[in-house]
């Protein structure tokens, strides 16, 4: 009886620490940067991407202390270029901390009281940075979260005092003087997705996805409300390139919050359509989603980098993973606070106690449509990089403005073989990998051509298998 009972307590034992330790699967470290570490085990908070407009990749970093940018370009040569210091470095909740780029502009907000809103000019990196000062004013001093859609800054969770902590709405026409020009003050908003003037707000405390036109942003308008049931903690979203589904993120503890996808076809009858959980794990808590392309990335706290295949959403397949917090799954609130994808196919993840991690995929990541933050002045379309290729390449390029765009692939004979985009893009540089094996491509000949309502330009690739 008692050997009987080794053995069970054994095989417990082994059993939490496999599902403890499941490791990493189709995703590897590049490298981890533990080079700004606070106090306590939060350390570090949210990530982000900024491409320079020679191409160049930097990845910006919420520390206990400031921001840092780092070039992660060269794989073998990853490091530190910039760093910005918060401005109440004697605050023990600084680590808490969000920033978005628009342009050459970083803008970092902290929930910090005073904290305002930090303008940095990336412009001059690989070289230097230069910190343009703090933005604040009586309507804002601190923030949860911060969004951007072409030249306008979209604060969340704003000042206690001020509009329900809802969203405040500034212009950044000019860069380093925002001016506000509205504001959502129906509830709290803890984070929100923009998208071509409709804000899609997650109210986390009432557990709501708010859907809100804001065309005029002097006074932007309620359009659908639904609440993320059952037990509903809406954290943040990300809508599908379609715009047919959105996924949620629930940031609870008891029960573990789930990563769920809604039908979101017709707004006067949004539909649930599933959970998802991490592959063998049931105790992790989601914390924040990103779509690009057909691929979802997910920052799943104490099971850290999830990639997610949602060609088809209503059946999403996990196809890598990176745990940045290996020590357990439990349901607590440690381990992979933000993610990031760049047009080279390099993600990368915050970890709140370890820091920044660069990781790739042991696959080629196709259809992933990323984008880069600097609006480009002409309508561009690059020659596919490589060229000839076997069996994926990528095609970049840019538009000036919001636009409805198509990209087709043909054949020789002018038949079209591949639609990699049909969907409308806001004003930025984009990236659209295609796989040829897909798509059952023999060798030979392929045209491929960009269309928008202003512009239109085709061009040859070759494959050989």
């Amino acid at each position: 009886m008692k050997l009987k009972l080794f053995l069970l307590t054994c095989l417990s034992l082994f059993s939490t620490l496999g599902i403890a330790q499941l490791g990493n699967n189709n995703m590897y470290l590049v490298k981890n940067l533990n080079t700004r570490p606070g106090t306590g085990s939060q350390r570090y908070s949210a990530c982000w991407g900024y491409v320079a407009p020679n191409g160049r990749e930097y990845a910006i970093l919420g520390c206990y202390g400031g921001t840092q940018i780092v070039d992660i370009t060269d794989s073998a040569n990853i490091r530190e270029v910039g760093w910005v210091p918060t401005t109440n470095a004697a605050s023990s909740s600084n680590n808490w901390r969000e920033m978005k780029p628009i342009g050459h502009y970083l803008y970092v907000g902290s929930e910090v009281a005073n904290s305002g809103i930090q303008i940095i000019d990336l412009q001059y990196l690989p070289d230097s940075v230069s910190y343009k000062g703090k933005f604040q004013t009586g309507t804002l001093s601190s923030s949860h979260t911060i969004t951007t859609d072409g030249t306008f800054l979209y604060v969340n969770g704003t000042n206690t005092s001020f509009n329900n902590q809802g969203i405040t709405i500034f212009s950044v026409a000019n860069p380093i003087a925002p001016v506000q020009i509205g504001a959502w003050t129906t509830e709290y908003v803890h984070d929100s997705r923009v998208i071509n003037d409709t804000i899609y707000a997650s109210n986390i405390y009432s557990g709501y996805l708010t859907i809100i036109n804001a065309t005029n942003k002097a006074n932007p308008v309620t359009v659908r409300r639904f609440q993320t049931t059952p037990n509903p903690f809406t954290h943040n979203s990300a809508r599908t390139t379609d715009g047919r589904f959105i996924l949620t993120t629930d940031e609870t503890s008891s029960p573990n919050g789930k990563l769920k996808i809604w039908n979101v076809e017709n707004l006067n009858n949004i539909t649930f359509v599933r959970n998802w959980l991490p592959t063998n794990i049931s105790t992790a808590i989601v914390h924040n989603v990103e779509i690009y392309g057909r691929y979802a990335l997910i920052a799943h706290y104490t099971a850290g980098v999830r990639l997610l295949d949602i060609a088809d959403p209503t059946n999403p397949v996990e196809v890598a993973w990176y745990d940045t917090y290996p020590t357990n799954n439990n349901s607590n609130f440690n381990g992979c606070w933000g993610v990031y994808m760049f047009p080279s196919g390099k993600i990368i993840a915050s970890d709140m106690t370890t820091g920044l991690y660069v990781l790739k995929t042991n696959f080629a990541l196709t259809n992933t449509t990323t984008t880069s933050s600097v609006v480009p002045e002409n309508f561009t379309m690059s020659q596919n990089y490589p060229n000839p290729f076997n069996p994926t390449t990528k095609i970049n390029f840019s538009l000036p403005k919001s636009s409805n765009v198509t990209l087709k692939v043909f054949d020789a004979s002018g038949k079209e073989v591949a639609s990699l985009l049909n969907d409308r893009r806001d004003a930025g540089s984009y990236t659209v990998s295609f796989d040829a094996a897909k798509y059952g491509l023999s060798s030979g000949i392929y045209f491929y051509t960009l269309k928008t309502n202003d512009f239109s330009e085709t061009k040859k690739m070759t494959l050989i298998k």
